[in-house]
């Protein structure tokens, strides 16, 4: 209604001031004195042809239209007389509103208004000065309110649209990185069985042949078996060193485990027809160790929690890595609830938040919402 009335506001107050016009000359004495049926029939002739001018759509017919117009004025002013001048002022200001001249051009219908006639001088300025402020507010204030107005729409959507495609460029790179993460982990795996097998395999199936040998001159040679079997604990020791050591080496870092397991989480919860998105902002490489364990089991805590209880329909996980703090949301557009109740779920969660001296909190306005501030 509104968007309505503010694109058909100017023709209904042209409208109306046209009417009044037509009324006032009508009942001028002037006019009425033996001709009254042909000022009507040209007056609505002369309205016909304006109210058609804002029906069609081609300029041209305009055009064509508000020279007929025009040609009426023009023969009713020359026929019936200068009272019907402020149709012609009126008619001034349209073809101004159309070809959009200058401010200046606004000020000569004032010309034609000192022409004398029967209305008066006074009457025909008081009208044209009327008329000039209303053609002049629309083509100049309002319209150049319009036109900024469209110029911020545009930038507005513009910038909407880029930060659609920022969105959409950071999750298809979340996607990347999570991929090349869960590749390097597969990697790892392979060389670490290859490493193993290579370092550890010979030790072994060494070991394995000394005990068997042991095994037989035990009875006959129980000192040499028994140096043997100092020899194979040896070898089996070291070969446990050498294991700690290529694990220690080759074991992936805690933050891409966790990235893994958290888009993991929400591909589950994607197949159960619940929207899940992950949001990961900041360097999570640089946070410790406990912290990404501590957001880790809250996460899938609240997320089972979504599922059984919210009826949602989207969870959205968000970990923010700021200069001071480490910031964690696990929010769902569920039913939420009035009053929580601390269960041994969320007690876990404050307990676990606690210790690192964090700060937990919940929102239940719109859905719910889990937030954990962990201090770096």
């Amino acid at each position: 209604m509104a968007e309505h009335f503010r694109e058909t506001y100017f023709l209904a107050i042209r409208t109306c001031l046209l009417l009044v016009l037509e009324v006032y000359i009508v009942l001028t004495k002037s006019v009425l004195t033996g001709a009254s049926s042909w000022v009507l029939l040209l007056l609505a002739l002369f309205v016909g042809a304006m109210a058609g001018k804002e029906l069609v759509k081609t300029r041209m017919r305009k055009w064509f239209l508000l020279g007929i117009a025009i040609l009426l004025c023009g023969i009713m002013i020359v026929t019936l007389g200068k009272e019907f001048m402020l149709l012609g002022i009126f008619l001034v200001y349209e073809i101004f509103s159309i070809v959009k001249p200058s401010l200046i051009w606004y000020c000569m219908p004032f010309v034609l208004a000192c022409v004398p006639s029967e209305i008066g001088i006074y009457v025909q300025l008081v009208f044209t000065m009327l008329i000039g402020i209303i053609y002049i507010q629309h083509d100049f204030v309002v319209a150049s309110y319009l036109k900024q107005t469209q110029e911020d729409t545009m930038v507005e959507q513009r910038l909407k649209q880029n930060i659609h495609q920022q969105e959409h460029e950071y999750r298809e790179e979340m996607k990347r990185s999570l991929l090349m993460a869960e590749n390097q982990l597969l990697e790892e795996r392979a060389r670490l069985s290859q490493t193993l097998h290579d370092k550890l395999g010979h030790n072994i199936n060494g070991s394995i042949y000394q005990l068997e040998a042991v095994k037989l001159i035990m009875e006959k040679e129980p000192e040499t078996a028994k140096k043997m079997t100092q020899a194979v604990i040896e070898q089996l020791r070291m070969g446990m060193d050498e294991i700690r050591a290529i694990l220690r080496k080759e074991r992936p870092k805690k933050y891409r485990l966790a990235l893994l397991q958290l888009q993991q989480l929400c591909d589950e919860c994607n197949q159960k027809g619940v929207e899940a998105e992950l949001v990961v902002e900041g360097e999570l490489g640089e946070v410790s160790e406990k912290y990404i364990e501590i957001i880790l089991d809250n996460a899938f805590e609240a997320v089972s929690n979504s599922l059984k209880y919210a009826k949602c329909s989207k969870i959205e996980i968000t970990i923010y890595v700021l200069n001071q703090l480490i910031r964690c949301s696990i929010s769902d557009n569920g039913v939420g609830c009035d009053m929580i109740e601390e269960g041994m779920g969320i007690t876990g969660m404050r307990k676990r938040v606690r210790e690192v001296n964090g700060i937990l909190n919940f929102e239940t306005e719109v859905g719910f919402t889990i937030n954990i501030l962990l201090p770096r």
